[in-house]
């Protein structure tokens, strides 16, 4: 008679859950333990998507996810392959909570409750002898033979296998506070340079400020990263500190590992509205001036944005508000049409702390394998979600890469155990 196999799950987040959800759909034969230094699981996953869960993404094919990760695409695809949205979203519809696809592709319930995704595993959690260590850090792992020992504040065991899915370091009052960076190091693995992603900026000028709560549905940000101009689209938002929204996150994840300070500014160039060019700009103003000469600029330029951002661009270039379209010359257009279209400039001086939600960076990915999670230093070691080094832009992409590596790495253990470990 076989000796049941004891597996340790570290982190009740998304990956976490779905590594031991899956462990127990494939009918892994062994005690699984399953750690959580919160109170209850999923605290980050209730969270996201303010509150509403953005479970995953609409978008399936390839070629568009590619774009949507920053680090960690090539690692990814065989766990994107085995368990794509497509998937993630069938999963969780069949296990009791309806889904909708929203108009920009984010996945969410229907009923835009975060504890309804969690609620999933809780009820297969509770339908199987899980072992369940609420409340419970773990505060060391050690490698012994073909095993690892765990201490925690209240045990110290060895396990058979152990899943590393502690996250980043990332939005630290929901727990990931990196604690999983100094396991893999007591491994043998190597951590990438880390850095914050998905949060909003602080800028030095004061005329962004001015803008607080006007929002763009799809502005424009460039900036140069190495010498390469780095573009994102999408809805904006004007704060009292600065900027922050969608698109101020995507960016966000582009710039990383750029320091970015009061004495290293970064200079951003901003645009309204990214699917309008300057020359189009330029055109539309043109019309516009000639068939309402008598009009005041401020009043034509207010049929397209809000007042308060049209008293910032009239300042910025210099043009009195009551000046009629008809005395407008030829410079003065062009210039409005430049500052639509891009020209208008802030300097970012801090990442705004503690919002973001995601770390850049992790667990070397070199060192694992990408086909099953499993650890390339240490064969009982595995490893899901954020703690690797990989992470998209926002918009559900990391969630799905946390219920998919998850997946895979749950899949892996279970077939281990039902070819009697000889993988």
């Amino acid at each position: 008679m076989s000796i049941m196999k004891k597996i340790a799950v570290i982190g009740g987040g998304a990956a976490g859950m779905m590594v031991v959800a899956t462990l127990l759909e494939n009918n892994a034969n062994a005690d699984i333990h399953l750690f959580e230094k919160n109170p209850s699981l999923g605290k980050k996953v209730i969270i996201s998507g303010g509150g509403r869960c953005n479970v995953t993404t609409g978008i399936n094919e390839a070629r568009i996810l590619e774009r949507k990760y920053i680090r960690g695409w090539q690692f990814l695809k065989p766990s994107l392959a085995n368990f794509p949205p497509e998937k993630v979203y069938n999963w969780f519809e069949k296990h009791g909570v309806p889904l909708k696809n929203e108009a920009d592709n984010r996945v969410f319930p229907q009923s835009d409750q975060g504890t309804d995704i969690v609620a999933v595993f809780e009820r297969i959690f509770a339908a199987h002898n899980v072992h369940l260590h609420l409340n419970q850090s773990v505060q060391s792992m050690t490698p012994e033979g073909n095993a690892v020992r765990i201490r925690s504040s209240a045990l110290n065991e060895i396990f058979d296998y152990v899943v590393i899915t502690t996250g980043g370091n990332a939005y630290r009052h929901t727990g990931s506070t990196g604690d999983g960076y100094d396991f893999a190091k007591a491994c043998g693995h190597s951590i990438t340079a880390l850095g914050p992603s998905l949060n909003s900026f602080e800028v030095a000028e004061e005329w962004p400020k001015m803008l607080t709560g006007i929002s763009f549905p799809w502005a424009q940000l460039v900036t140069l990263v190495d010498g390469e101009k780095m573009v994102a689209n999408g809805p904006f938002l004007f704060t009292h500190f600065g900027i922050s929204g969608p698109v101020t996150f995507a960016f966000s994840a582009h710039v990383a590992f750029l320091p970015i300070h009061r004495e290293t500014p970064l200079p951003v160039c901003f645009s309204p509205d990214a699917s309008v060019n300057f020359e189009q700009w330029n055109n539309r103003l043109q019309k516009l001036f000639a068939e309402n000469g008598a009009k005041q600029v401020h009043s034509i330029l207010s049929t397209f944005f809000p007042k308060r951002f049209v008293d910032v661009v009239l300042n910025q270039a210099m043009i009195s508000h009551s000046k009629q379209v008809a005395t407008i010359s030829k410079d003065e257009r062009k210039l409005l049409a430049y500052l639509f279209s891009g020209r208008l400039t802030f300097s970012l001086i801090a990442r705004r702390a503690g919002d973001e939600f995601v770390t850049a960076g992790g667990v070397n990915t070199d060192e694992i394998d990408r086909k099953s999670m499993q650890s390339k230093i240490i064969s009982q070691l595995y490893f899901a979600g954020e703690v690797m080094n990989i992470d998209g832009v926002t918009g559900g992409f990391n969630l799905q890469v946390a219920w998919a590596t998850g997946r895979m790495a749950g899949e892996s253990i279970a077939k281990r155990l039902q070819k009697g470990d000889v993988l």
